[in-house]
């Protein structure tokens, strides 16, 4: 699973929680922007109730968060780095999905995917990765 979708390859990613790596980029980013730390302290790797569970679930706790501190999400930017699958026939459904997550316009959320070419460790198809800007703002702001 990448970006809350279900991705058919023969390979998967792992991890304590479902392993995916953009909803926890995506998480890590919300919180730093709010200054509020980083996933695995509001979500302990190790910690039994996270085990296996769906990084969805995570977003949204994240997202609660961020509403009782005051905070709304503006946008997202995010880019995947893998090798294989193509995640193009998944992007807007990704986008779709983290959109309702966050309760923002779908219009807001930019999902892209790139990989390395080859190079290094992602490239020769050893695991992925992503990065997200997330911009947040005061609930009351415009």
């Amino acid at each position: 699973r990448i970006g809350g979708v279900d991705v058919s390859h023969r390979e998967g990613l792992t991890g304590y929680s479902d392993g995916d790596v953009l909803l926890h980029a995506l998480c890590d980013a919300l919180l730093g922007a709010a200054c509020l730390g980083d996933i695995g302290q509001h979500f302990p790797p190790g910690d039994p109730q996270y085990n296996g569970i769906d990084s969805r679930r995570l977003l949204e706790r994240v997202a609660k968060k961020l509403r009782l501190e005051g905070s709304r999400v503006c946008s997202i930017d995010a880019t995947v780095i893998l090798e294989a699958p193509k995640l193009r026939p998944y992007i807007d459904a990704m986008r779709r999905e983290i959109a309702d997550r966050l309760s923002i316009n779908v219009d807001r959320v930019s999902v892209k995917a790139t990989t390395h070419e080859g190079m290094g460790s992602f490239g020769r198809g050893e695991g992925a990765g992503a990065m997200v800007v997330a911009l947040i703002g005061d609930r009351e702001g415009p």
